[in-house]
């Protein structure tokens, strides 16, 4: 059967499905449907030596299993005499399957144990014996396996190609189906499909050299799509080359449907692992030259962050990991651990490109410091990161939201280092005649091919904007706004500093005498007489020593005082003489020509004011005034403070606690990645008298509809 004709076949394997309507919901077709294709396959591919290795087993059976498998597995050759690596050494086949219905569970379920240790392992996980037995209770095994044994999947019936085409079709409508849960290991092969286009096109005239050896990997596979999917990119524009696929997955019928895939397809240099891709990497001493996935969006790694925060690294990353509610940018920094080291010109350094789905948490979640912040940091200033598209939203089976596709590489092209790109694809959809789940919308051919060249040809247009690396990176810096209070005695006050310390009653009294009810608007004028006046009284009726003098001095204050922006800024610190290295707090500036003025302005932007004959105060704080700023890399700090906030909160000064050291003492560095505001057009209101004459037309129509209603 040619390649362009599997169609008919996919259809008549769909149409057996029907047999299983009653027991099962179209969503639970594929637990049998799938399994049963790939067993027909494997079935049809073993039969021409079949015989050789029944003989062969007879004088083996009593040996190590181990080796019955490996001698086997070498015995199991295809049409070109090349060992299949798998065998099936049960002298049952589909023909005497169907001769036999009376035991039809028994000897189906002997025959699954008759095959090699890989294949055992695929149909374990497919847990297809407890199908067999549900098949078995509602009477229809008989009348399936009789429909499948009628089918021939043959090599020579029904090519690698065709049967790879036949099984992604299948998948695809198992999918489909089960549209509720499907995105959880599917993803729409039109994205698949953009995706690839992303990752392989800037190579194309590598690529299609003769003998070339590609390898791709794909560590959240689910059902293999995009192994799929690039495998056949590569075949339509290379024939020639070798393609070496790897994935893993963690669930386990996901799993067994890419790795029977991989088999079916004859890919015999290629590997399909279960596991735990972030905590049992199964291609550890492995390094790729493409990688691609679809990692679970939002996905919670509670149940791996012990063992994870035990290890000194993760997958060579040492910065802060994410918030564990979202693991999604585990997968990528997994997958950036399997880059290819890269060196111009050298063969063995190859370097690597990725592609993968996030949704829009990984572009702007968490602020500077944070773990998904730290990450976008170090992935840019790497230089690593090449593009990201944003998608349409409904585009995925099991969600709505908006997506974005995000292409990384160790080997950027020359123009565009230090550059990152961003698409803008959410426009460009196409409605579904049919709905499936929350997908109503998709790509067509246009749509990709557009995104595609906007891509290769690092376009410019109102969808397709470039920037440099430092736009996205800013600057977290604290703003802090001077404590102002008013100070006044009153009887309510009194009573209620007076109720927790009863003691300072003649304190109270001597100050209320000397400072009368009026209210003040310095603080600091007021504390000296208080103090002044409390020292003057003999011990026992002044502040306690330590601890408790400490706590009647604050209920003091919290007792007698007010905030009230029109008082004198509270004074924290005197400083009799202050030395700033600006030049450390502000590196790239230079200093050496200011001013005395403009070192006392930007002193006080530090929060140290000239308070005359040398000396300088510092003002408390008030922390329901505490604010931040995040201030571009591309942008100067003290011109960001002067231009942007002084002019509108004049006392303001930054925290210089907020400067942080590590980072050159320019500020917490934060990265993240705003596509809203990248691609935002304003679009300006209509008219105010247009917006009067509708208002007025829809209240002329409800006072019509109230009219009838009373009449």
């Amino acid at each position: 059967m040619a390649p362009g004709n599997f169609q008919q076949l996919a259809n008549f394997i769909w149409s057996v499905a029907d047999l299983l309507r009653g027991p099962y919901r179209p969503p639970q077709y594929e637990r049998v449907m799938l399994p049963l294709t790939v067993l027909r396959r494997f079935d049809a591919v073993l039969a021409p030596t079949k015989e050789l290795v029944l003989k062969r087993y007879e004088v083996l059976k009593d040996k190590d299993p181990q080796l019955v498998d490996r001698v086997l597995n070498e015995l199991a050759k295809d049409d070109d005499g090349q060992p299949l690596g798998f065998h099936n050494h049960s002298p049952l086949d589909f023909g005497k399957l169907k001769g036999d219905p009376d035991n039809i569970g028994q000897h189906l379920v002997g025959y699954i144990k008759g095959f090699s240790e890989n294949i055992q392992n695929i149909f374990e996980r497919f847990e297809f014996e407890q199908e067999i037995t549900k098949l078995e209770d509602a009477n229809r095994l008989y009348q399936v396996v009789s429909q499948f044994a009628e089918i021939d999947l043959h090599p020579r019936q029904v090519d690698n190609i065709t049967m790879g085409l036949v099984f992604e079709d299948l998948i695809r409508r198992f999918n489909e189906a089960a549209n509720e849960t499907a995105g959880d290991h599917f993803t729409p092969r039109e994205v698949i499909r953009l995706m690839v286009n992303l990752l392989l096109e800037p190579d194309t005239q590598v690529l299609t050299q003769a003998g070339k050896v590609v390898t791709i990997c794909d560590p959240a596979c689910g059902t293999g799509g995009m192994l799929a999917e690039s495998q056949n990119w590569l075949r339509a524009h290379n024939e020639q080359a070798t393609v070496k696929v790897y994935g893993q997955d963690y669930n386990p019928r996901s799993y067994a449907v890419a790795a029977s895939d991989l088999l079916i397809k004859g890919h015999k240099d290629s590997r399909i692992e279960y596991g735990n891709t972030l905590t049992n990497d199964q291609f550890s001493d492995m390094r790729f030259d493409y990688l691609l996935a679809n990692p679970p969006f939002g996905v919670d790694w509670k149940a791996e962050q012990k063992e994870i925060l035990r290890w000194p690294n993760f997958r060579g990353y040492s910065g802060k990991l994410p918030r564990v509610n979202d693991g999604a940018l585990l997968f990528l920094i997994h997958m950036i651990a399997k880059f290819q080291p890269w060196q111009t010109g050298d063969r063995d350094k190859p370097g690597t490109r990725v592609a993968i789905v996030f949704n829009g948490s990984p572009l702007f979640t968490g602020g500077a410091g944070s773990g998904e912040s730290d990450i976008r940091r170090w992935l840019i200033e790497h230089d690593w990161l090449e593009a990201i598209v944003a998608l349409p939203e409904q585009m995925f089976y099991n969600t709505g939201i908006g997506t974005f596709v995000w292409v990384l590489s160790n080997r950027k092209e020359a123009h565009r280092k230090g550059t990152i790109q961003l698409i803008d694809a959410r426009e460009r959809w196409t409605p579904m005649k049919r709905s499936l789940g929350n997908k109503r919308r998709c790509l067509d051919e246009k749509a990709i091919n557009d995104v595609t060249r906007e891509h290769g040809a690092l376009s410019v247009s109102p969808t397709s904007k470039i920037f440099d690396n430092a736009d996205f990176g800013y600057r977290h810096v604290t703003i802090l706004r001077p404590l102002r209070l008013q100070f006044q005695i009153t009887q309510e006050a009194k009573e209620r500093y007076l109720d927790s310390c009863p003691e300072l009653l003649d304190a109270v009294l001597a100050i209320e005498k000397a400072l009368g009810n009026d209210a003040h608007h310095d603080w600091n004028a007021v504390w000296a007489v208080v103090q002044k006046i409390v020292k003057s009284l003999p011990d026992d009726q002044g502040w306690a020593k330590g601890a408790k003098g400490t706590a009647q001095k604050k209920a003091f204050r919290e007792a007698f005082t007010e905030v009230n922006a029109k008082a004198v800024p509270v004074v924290a610190k005197e400083h009799k003489k202050v030395e700033l290295d600006f030049a450390a707090l502000f590196p790239g500036q230079d200093w050496s020509g200011a001013t005395s003025r403009s070192r006392d302005e930007i002193a006080a932007l530090l929060g140290l004011h000239p308070a005359g004959k040398g000396k300088w105060v510092e003002y408390e704080a008030d922390a329901n005034l505490k604010d931040a700023e995040n201030i571009s890399l591309k942008d100067d700090v003290v011109s960001y403070v002067l231009r942007e906030v002084r002019p509108y909160v004049n006392d303001a000064w930054i925290d210089r606690d907020s400067l942080d050291e590590q980072d050159g003492g320019i500020g917490k560095v934060g990265y993240e990645i705003n596509f809203n505001r990248e691609f935002f057009q304003y679009q300006p209101p209509r008219p105010l008298a247009e917006i009067d004459a509708e208002l007025a037309a829809v209240e002329k129509r409800i006072m019509g509809l109230l009219r009838e209603v009373t009449e």
